[in-house]
């Protein structure tokens, strides 16, 4: 199995970290109480800039879930698209060859599904086979990559496609000022990913997928994900993030790592889904890293936020184009997301 291509998609607006906090200061303007400690909080995010579907000031028109919704299944298939025909581009595939369509997201729902319409608006083969996953989170990128490996594993002479889309900003909750949701308010961006990966018979190069490994944690749901009302998604999200990374991740990677007879010592790189800073603190704690070893994923946080599914993607699609491994290296792929769980991909360059 193999990651041919990644390519990356975004709303055309881009806003810095100061434009957005000041936005939502001056919405929040009669119930901020402080709003020193919210300028902190958001400077402390790690992120400089993040692309936004909408105008900054048009987000308070949005009335109820129903509008922000419409408008998710309507940047998911124009940003769905343009990932779609970039990561083909690349991998120097015809649309119509593709046997597999995985999609993911975390921000928005639609049935038809948007793999689905997409399926209409590319003129994908008609006997394509659709695998739309909801409710993974933040995980989703790297499971995602995961089961499209698992089928071509079992149809080495197929191409999968994973499409990730997430419209963060439309989940902000404007009558909410919980610490999660002025967390999610200054960490969080819009954007999609695809990636094309390979069976071993179709004569594509690319970075070979070794194994991957799931591993679910008992009892912690109430870790991260999403309260569901009329009034969309609010954003659940402990303080405990960090602590639940801390207790279980160094024995799932030594443990995942071990079964293939290797060590933290033997990879390379670490391509780490930018889940925030205390996040990626933890992990570089959790698993004795060097200071530089999570680069690439610092950088994409403050680049464009974090971006839930698409968030790993973007930091494998740099290391494809920048950070590429010498020839027989390995890299470790990782993300972790509600349930409380994470999702492990071991490559080779």
């Amino acid at each position: 199995m193999k990651i041919v291509s990644v390519a990356s998609a975004f709303p055309p607006k881009a806003y810095s970290q100061q434009s957005i906090s000041g936005t939502l200061k001056e919405l929040w303007r009669d119930r901020l109480n402080h709003p020193a400690a919210f300028d902190r909080l958001h400077a402390n995010c790690g992120v400089q800039q993040r692309h936004m579907l909408l105008e900054l000031e048009d987000y308070e028109g949005i009335e109820n879930f129903g509008q922000s919704n419409d408008l998710w299944i309507q940047a998911a298939e124009g940003l769905g698209e343009e990932a779609i025909t970039k990561a083909a581009r690349l991998a120097k595939i015809e649309l119509s060859s593709l046997a597999a369509f995985f999609f993911v997201s975390v921000t928005g729902i639609a049935s038809p599904s948007i793999d689905a319409r997409l399926v209409n608006r590319l003129r994908l083969a008609r006997s394509i086979k659709r695998i739309p996953i909801f409710g993974l989170g933040c995980v989703a990128g790297a499971a995602g990559i995961a089961r499209a490996a698992d089928y071509v594993r079992a149809f080495p002479d197929q191409v999968a496609l994973l499409l990730s889309v997430e419209i963060c900003s439309l989940s902000w909750q404007r009558d909410d000022l919980s610490t999660a949701n002025l967390i999610a308010s200054g960490l969080f961006g819009d954007g999609a990913a695809a990636v094309i990966v390979a069976g071993d018979q179709t004569g594509l190069e690319g970075v070979h997928v070794i194994a991957t490994r799931s591993s679910f944690y008992p009892n912690t749901e109430d870790v991260m994900g999403w309260d569901i009302s009329e009034r969309g998604f609010r954003l659940v999200l402990a303080p405990t993030v960090p602590d639940v990374i801390e207790t279980y991740l160094r024995d799932d990677v030594d443990g995942f790592l071990g079964a293939q007879g290797l060590t933290r010592g033997d990879i390379a790189s670490w391509i780490i889904h930018t889940g925030g800073p205390k996040v990626l603190r933890a992990i570089e704690s959790t698993l004795e890293l060097s200071s530089t070893a999570l680069n690439a994923s610092w950088s994409s946080l403050r680049r464009v936020g974090n971006l839930s599914s698409a968030s790993v993607l973007l930091v494998l699609e740099e290391f494809l184009r920048n950070r590429r491994g010498k020839p027989g290296t390995y890299s470790l792929l990782a993300a972790m997301g509600p349930g409380f769980c994470s999702e492990l991909v071991l490559l080779r360059w």
